[in-house]
């Protein structure tokens, strides 16, 4: 199996570090002392010199602090030492770190996959939820990202959001849109939601008064038949939730993206349903047919849920063929070329973020490797049994 996976998170033991810091990493230093508190200086495989560490704001280091040679300088600023792993950061990555020792990269500089994580919280439960959604508190969660944001440099083409729900954020949702819009105007920002929130009318204008030039909605619809969706979402009225939302939203202008997750609970109607997101949806921008990824829910419910990708490709070239046909821009995210037909091969994208992406030992002969977007980590144990290297 070849893995193309980044640790995004380590541990070690907190020095000075009394609540949590977002700051940007440096590794080879910054000149300018007055420019770096919102900097940590990164330390790793330690060969014993002195350290200029005056003005930053944290460091962190996989040596002891007992051991380091710059130990006075780092004692008298708060952060990490022993770390876990200190390599996987780069220059310019940002990260946050807890008082428990926990660090988490929150923005790599060299990936284009970044995504500000809003909230564990969920107004759905859907069956394939590759994240369940957690009861908890993590309002904290908006000022890192508010702080987040302010930090990324340069600026990147896409960042998206996720969760969790981000709209149960409400008004602090659109903090962070703002914030988005004054940081990173050219960056063009999908959000993930199930657009239940839309359903409410001073929501969705509060929404579109932000007039963030480059955002986008990109919202669920699992069927055209609203018990069907309303079961798979596993909230009665989610339905008429969420097609009242995406005409709040079209009414107003504002950029949507249509996802179906595809799986053996919803194939069958696939043409059915790209028919009514043509005579229903016709503005929305784009629309994506997925691949489950194996994680959360997809565990648990695999009975259900699980089909090989290649026994549902009739309906999935039906769908994408008319949606095409209309001249509605399709993608199919999450698959592998081998197990599509031929024919849907300009639809497929490379989806899977860097984190999380693998290719199968099988893979490593494949005459278009390159062109693939591969597997879910998830997936190493289960997976389509119809993949294999293409010989031409």
């Amino acid at each position: 199996m070849s893995e193309l996976l980044i640790p995004l998170t380590t541990t070690g033991v907190p020095f000075n570090l009394i609540e949590p810091i977002v700051a940007k990493c440096s590794r080879t230093g910054i000149k300018d002392v007055s420019e770096r508190k919102d900097y940590v200086f990164v330390l790793a495989n330690d060969s014993g010199q002195h350290h200029d560490l005056q003005g930053y704001g944290a460091v962190l280091t996989d040596v002891s602090l007992t051991a380091s040679k710059a130990r006075t300088d780092m004692a008298s600023l708060p952060g990490v030492h022993s770390l876990k792993v200190a390599n996987h950061v780069s220059d310019g990555d940002i990260v946050v770190m807890y008082p428990s020792g926990f660090v988490r990269t929150l923005y790599r500089v060299n990936s284009k996959n970044n995504v500000i994580f809003s909230t564990d919280r969920c107004n759905s439960n859907c069956v394939m939820c590759s994240q369940p959604p957690k009861k908890i508190d993590d309002s904290y969660l908006v000022e890192q990202n508010l702080k987040m944001i302010s930090l990324i440099d340069p600026k990147p083409e896409f960042i998206g959001i996720s969760g969790g729900e981000p709209t149960l954020l409400k008004d602090d949702l659109f903090r962070i849109m703002s914030a988005l819009k004054v940081h990173l105007p050219n960056t063009f920002v999908n959000m993930l939601t199930n657009g239940r929130m839309f359903f409410y009318s001073d929501f969705a204008d509060k929404y579109a008064a932000v007039e963030h030039p480059r955002f986008r909605a990109a919202i669920p619809l699992y069927s055209d038949i609203p018990d069907e969706h309303d079961f798979v979402v596993q909230s009665k009225g989610a339905f008429v939730q969420t097609m009242r939302g995406l005409y709040n939203l079209g009414e107003l202008g504002q950029p949507i993206e249509i996802r179906v997750v595809l799986h053996k609970l919803t194939y069958r109607r696939l043409p059915q349903l790209a028919e009514f997101i043509y005579k229903n949806l016709p503005f929305a921008a784009h629309i994506a047919f997925m691949g489950m990824e194996i994680m959360g829910y997809v565990k648990k419910n695999l009975d259900l849920l699980w089909i090989d990708p290649v026994d549902y490709q009739e309906e999935l070239y039906q769908a994408v063929a008319y949606l095409n046909a209309h001249e509605m821009n399709v993608s199919i995210y999450n698959h592998q070329l081998c197990v599509l037909k031929k024919v849907l091969w300009p639809f497929s994208r490379k989806s899977i973020s860097d984190f999380k992406n693998i290719y199968l030992d099988e893979c490593a002969n494949c005459n278009v490797l390159e062109k693939c977007g591969g597997l879910f980590k998830s997936a190493h144990t289960i997976h389509s049994k119809y993949i294999k290297a293409i010989s031409s």
